[in-house]
């Protein structure tokens, strides 16, 4: 799934926009989409404004990420090698923020089934592209740095957007059977284990994320309770690890390109 540099110079801007302009859309309508979120409520239901802390900051990391696709030359070789890193990255980028886009729009219809086909499609897409194509960071390059916290960033609140999405579509006003509490202490224990800093820090911001939404919404406090013990583990398997897996053959020292 690869497109040229020509193509990946107009379509990241532009789904970059195209998402914005929805989540825009999505706040300030009437019903918004924290209105569809409080009147459909279920076991994986997270405190929304979590959601909102993730979205800013990371939309920073986009637009710096998007300004090296655009400033760096194709005709210099080390800037060549920084470019077909984010290039090789905005197929999945761009959809990611198609799905996500374009999910509003059924969200806040409250089409929630609908809804969740894109949330699981931008999930899936992500975690496929961070655990089996994305390579290791150069720590002398921006545009690795930045491609790996953006594709982290997008694979991580994909996590928490699936599981939220799916448990209001199907189990809406329903309690946790202890099979789910199992599959997700496993689930986040595999995915911790797999994952550096940056998933691993998300991973663990979802659970906390899940840990607050549940002690609002939940009659069963021990649930969120237990979400909050998964936190703490998740936090602890990641901090373990190493930051990141480093790719030590570098192609230019940070400070040689500002982002």
């Amino acid at each position: 799934m690869g497109v040229s540099l020509s193509t990946a110079r107009w379509l990241a801007p532009a789904s970059f926009a195209y998402d914005f302009a929805a989540q825009q859309y999505g706040i300030f309508s009437t019903p918004s989409m924290k209105d569809i979120h409080d009147r459909n409520l279920s076991f994986f239901s997270p405190q929304p404004y979590f959601i909102g802390g993730f979205f800013f900051p990371q939309q920073l990391f986009q637009l710096a990420w998007l300004y090296r696709l655009w400033s760096l030359s194709p005709t210099d070789p080390t800037s060549k090698k920084e470019l077909d890193t984010i290039v090789k990255f905005v197929p999945y980028y761009a959809l990611g923020n198609v799905c996500i886009g374009t999910w509003m729009f059924f969200w806040n219809a409250e089409q929630l089934k609908i809804s969740n086909i894109f949330v699981i499609t931008n999930t899936l897409a992500q975690l496929y592209y961070v655990f089996t194509q994305l390579e290791p960071m150069n720590t002398k390059s921006w545009s690795s740095i930045l491609t790996h916290v953006v594709s982290k960033t997008f694979a991580g609140i994909g996590v928490l957007d699936l599981l939220h999405n799916t448990s209001v579509a199907y189990f809406k006003d329903q309690m946790p059977s202890t099979a789910v509490k199992v599959a997700t202490g496993l689930a986040f224990a595999g995915l911790s284990a797999s994952s550096d800093w940056i998933l691993g820090g998300c991973l663990a911001y979802d659970l906390v994320a899940l840990s607050v939404g549940q002690a609002a919404y939940s009659s069963d406090k021990s649930w969120s309770g237990i979400l909050g013990a998964m936190a703490v583990g998740s936090a602890a398997i990641v901090g373990a690890r190493p930051p990141y897996v480093s790719d030590e053959m570098g192609y230019g020292e940070v400070g040689q390109d500002e982002v």
